[in-house]
């Protein structure tokens, strides 16, 4: 029993100095240093999305889609004459998200700013790739929905696409059987869509940054997430 204790106070001093020397190295990254990581792979995607969004003739994921059976809507509508007429509303509506993307740009930066993640080192290192990601979503959906709205509705009706929606919607709504009415507000719709776009391409960041070392820009990225790497692979052996 003596031995056995022995062995475990011995074991207990040579790993509690090393860790310690490590982090007065800098190798292992603080926890302020990991929040900070965090954050910037979070900002660094949110920056890439809002460049696919003011530029959505070069991203087909960023253009408006109609809700439900996109393509069966389109092309029964096509199929009524109303070509010119669907082309111009998916063009005004996909214009009006990206201007809502643009003005929503503080929005999104400040609830990266707002976070508070007192276990970082349980969202850095772990298998999930898109941990910080999902953990943004989850705490900061519900207000970034609510606080992106009333952008939305302002710029659909800048755009003047809430008049085309009605007259579609009208059209559309007054054909016989057809299974689903498509509905006459799209305000929700695209609030959703929008906030789910933009969290889908911050995930698919992040876990370029977890698995491309090329991609840790920064000084701060590259301490974090190495050590993120390495702390996961020694945790695996």
């Amino acid at each position: 029993m003596k031995k056995y204790l022995f062995v475990i106070l011995v074991s207990f001093t040579l790993i509690f100095p090393r860790c310690a020397a490590l982090k007065n190295l800098g190798i292992i990254p603080s926890e302020l240093e990991m929040v900070a990581g965090l954050k910037e792979a979070l900002t660094q995607g949110l920056f890439k999305s809002f460049n696919a969004f003011a530029d959505p003739n070069g991203n087909p994921l960023v253009r408006f889609v109609f809700p439900g059976d996109a393509v069966k809507i389109e092309k029964t509508l096509k199929d009524l004459g109303l070509d010119r007429t669907v082309n111009q509303l998916t063009a005004k509506f996909t214009r009006a998200m990206s201007s809502a993307v643009s003005a929503s740009k503080p929005i999104f930066l400040q609830a990266v700013k707002d976070m508070s993640i007192r276990d970082a080192v349980n969202i850095l290192v772990t298998d999930n790739t898109h941990a910080a990601t999902d953990y943004f979503k989850q705490a900061m959906q519900p207000s970034l929905i609510v606080a992106f709205r009333p952008i939305v509705d302002s710029t659909i009706r800048i755009e003047g696409a809430d008049r085309e929606w009605t007259s579609i919607t009208s059209v559309y709504n007054s054909i016989p059987f057809i299974s689903k009415p498509l509905e006459s507000n799209l305000t929700d719709f695209i609030s959703a869509r929008v906030v789910d776009l933009m969290f889908f391409m911050v995930a698919n960041e992040e876990e370029q940054i977890r698995t491309k070392y090329e991609l840790r820009k920064t000084d701060l990225l590259k301490k974090v997430f190495n050590y993120a790497e390495q702390e996961l692979k020694r945790r695996r052996n």
